[in-house]
Order: C-alpha cells, then sequence, then structure tokens
C-alpha cells in the first residue's frame, strides 16, 4: 500500500508457495517439500525488497512471523540502511482497516517530524 495516494492504492504480491503445491510436493517428500519452500520464500522476500527500495518510510504489519523475517534480511543489505522500516503486529484485517491502519500509522509519523 502506498500513503502516497488517497484512495490508498493497494498492489499485491503474492507468494508463488501456494498450498496446492506445497501438498503435492510433501506428497514426494518432505525434505524436498522444506527446501522448495525455503526457495520460493527467499525469492519472495528479495521481490518485496525489490519494491521496498523504493521508499523512505515502511511499515511491516499483521499477524505472522514474515514481516519479522523479512526485516532481518532488509537489515542485512546495505540498500536498505537509509531507509526507515518499523514493524508492528497486527491482527488480520479487511483491505479497509488495512488501508485505515495504514493512513493512522503514517498520519502520527508525518505529525511527530
Amino acid at each position: 500500500m502506498e500513503f502516497t495516494t488517497d484512495p490508498i492504492a493497494t498492489t499485491s504480491v503474492e507468494s508463488k508457495f501456494t498450498h496446492q503445491e506445497k501438498e503435492q510436493t510433501l506428497g514426494r517428500s518432505e525434505n524436498l517439500m522444506h527446501n522448495k519452500e525455503q526457495h520460493e520464500e527467499a525469492d519472495y522476500y528479495k521481490e518485496l525488497g525489490e519494491i521496498i527500495k523504493n521508499y523512505n518510510d515502511v511499515i511491516l504489519f499483521g499477524p505472522t512471523d514474515a514481516k519479522v523475517e523479512l526485516l532481518n534480511i532488509l537489515r542485512k543489505d546495505h540498500r536498505f540502511a537509509n531507509i526507515v522500516i518499523e514493524v508492528q503486529s497486527a491482527d488480520k484485517m479487511t483491505e479497509n482497516q488495512q488501508h485505515a491502519f495504514v493512513r493512522e500509522y503514517f498520519s502520527k509519523r508525518l505529525f511527530l517530524s
């Protein structure tokens, strides 16, 4: 989601490792499934990083630990050294709730600047 527009525009980036693919791979080998899942996850985080590098302030939020995993990967990459990246836990939300969350977060950041 990009806060620069109103209404906020949402672009989805989905992982290529679907539940169906996981089931098929698991049926062949649990080790193979784990390796494939790690590879797909790394590609997914790399794709997100390519988007994130275009911004100065980023909030990663959601109910899972993926946001922390992504943050740890980004912190190891010097290209993200000058980007303010924060992480906040949040319950599962509708798109409208996500927009309100992003709007509130960045409105506070702008007010504090």
